[in-house]
């Protein structure tokens, strides 16, 4: 299941309706430490928890993202200060052009961020923050991602440092508020997004961007005109095809109601398969589709469940069914 991370005000509704930590906690079966990490938008989670959080908080999921335009200043203010502050630090320390060299190596190789992890002895949320400069590395460590990436230590280490006087590292190294703004001309917008084997060498990809389509058409269904594009945003490394892909502006559907903001778009990759806990689009016709949240019955078939109202949606053999692989909230 795809999962995002967002600056979120689950605080302060769990504080207005006067719950504990320790509560929401317990509620979604995860660890302390885990809910602060969320509360604080460093920890990633999926639809299926922020639906379960909307539902302990008694609020809409739409509540719960930050946004500049309804949430509170101070809020906003907030989340921006602690991304700038963890940015200088990290840039000071070198933590940032040590991530990014990891990543441009990552990429070189032709490596997901699941198979470096799983390699180095890592979980995927902390390679991640390493690759991202959020997160300093132990000598150890180092040592493992070094063997992980094909390296030894020292060589990995020379690597970085010449990657880095080259310049070649610049385009990875971006403000830490990168992910949550909007990608229609930022060249290396895309660089921190996680997930997926790179199709594309890294400085190849900086230049595909991926066409936006969208429009409404009867009962929540989309139209896609390949002819007549709304915009552009930069393509994510979760593609596998970047040539292929495409995204799909989430106004287009009212079907999705207040689950994410409206100025989201879905990134789709035709060349991936999908399946049970995806968000896919089903073609119900040349240019029309269903956006579907994708389930699995008693008996191992797959369907598509509309939402807002909920309406099960058959997928027949042979009909054409898309898998979202990145949502960007900018």
């Amino acid at each position: 299941m795809e999962e995002i991370i967002f600056p979120n005000q689950i605080r302060i509704y769990r504080r207005i309706r006067n719950l504990s930590m320790q509560e929401l906690a317990d509620f979604l079966g995860i660890s302390l430490s885990a809910v602060s990490k969320i509360e604080k938008g460093y920890r990633r989670i999926d639809k299926e928890q922020l639906v379960r959080v909307a539902d302990f908080l008694k609020c809409n999921p739409q509540d719960i993202f930050v946004n500049e335009a309804t949430s509170q200043p101070e809020v906003v203010a907030a989340w921006r200060q602690e991304q700038e502050r963890r940015s200088k630090i990290n840039e000071r320390s070198g933590i940032k052009t040590m991530g990014a060299g990891f990543r441009y190596l990552r990429g070189q190789k032709d490596l997901t961020l699941a198979e470096v992890a799983a390699a180095a002895g890592l979980t995927l949320s902390v390679y991640h923050r390493i690759e991202m400069g959020q997160r300093e590395v132990t000598q150890k460590e180092f040592s493992d991602i070094s063997l992980a990436l094909g390296f030894t230590p020292e060589e990995l280490q020379l690597k970085v440092y010449d990657l880095d006087k080259t310049g070649a590292l610049e385009e990875f190294i971006q403000p830490g508020d990168a992910k949550f703004r909007a990608v229609t001309s930022a060249k290396n917008s895309y660089a921190d997004l996680p997930i997926g084997r790179m199709g594309l060498k890294s400085r190849e990809r900086s230049e595909v961007s991926l066409n936006v389509y969208g429009k409404p058409g009867d009962n929540g269904d989309i139209i896609i005109d390949k002819n007549n594009p709304s915009g552009a945003i930069m393509c994510p490394p979760s593609v596998s095809n970047p040539h292929q892909a495409y995204a799909v502006s989430i106004s287009s559907s009212r079907r999705l109601g207040t689950f994410l903001p409206a100025r989201a778009i879905f990134v789709v990759d035709p060349g991936k398969e999908a399946g049970p806990g995806d968000l896919g689009l089903l073609y119900t016709a040349e240019n029309t589709v269903k956006l579907l949240s994708l389930r699995e019955d008693g008996e191992g078939n797959i369907y598509g469940l509309q939402l807002n109202p909920d309406e099960r949606v058959k997928i027949s053999a042979g009909e054409v069914l898309h898998k979202i692989v990145y949502i960007s909230l900018a």
